[in-house]
């Protein structure tokens, strides 16, 4: 049996349904043939609510750490103040060179 986000920290009871609803990105995430696209957008807008009401504190990154799905839906919601601030340096930098190297092909090709 999966463990939930909740069951791996102790969170305050106002991080509740933010993390059960995180739960259930995060399985809908790995098993995308048990929901129809509707269902996950439902389930991803309600996460997205309840992210940009929650404090950013300790708390909340625990949640985050465990639910990858939650974290990048955090990250967009917060990308003009903080960029990719959870993804690891060493994917973003190369995510922004592979991005540049695209870039360079695509303006030879023309």
């Amino acid at each position: 049996m999966k463990t939930s986000p909740a069951a791996l920290h102790t969170l305050p009871a106002r991080l509740n349904s933010l993390a059960t609803m995180a739960g259930l990105l995060e399985r809908l995430e790995n098993q995308r043939s048990s929901a129809s696209a509707e269902q996950y957008r439902g389930v991803a807008r309600q996460v997205s609510s309840l992210l940009a009401q929650a404090e950013p504190d300790e708390h909340l990154r625990a949640l985050l750490n465990v639910a990858p799905a939650s974290a990048m839906l955090y990250e967009n919601l917060r990308y003009e103040a903080a960029g990719l601030c959870r993804a690891p340096l060493e994917k973003a930098l190369n995510a922004e060179l592979a991005a540049t190297a695209a870039i360079k092909k695509a303006q030879r090709a023309d």
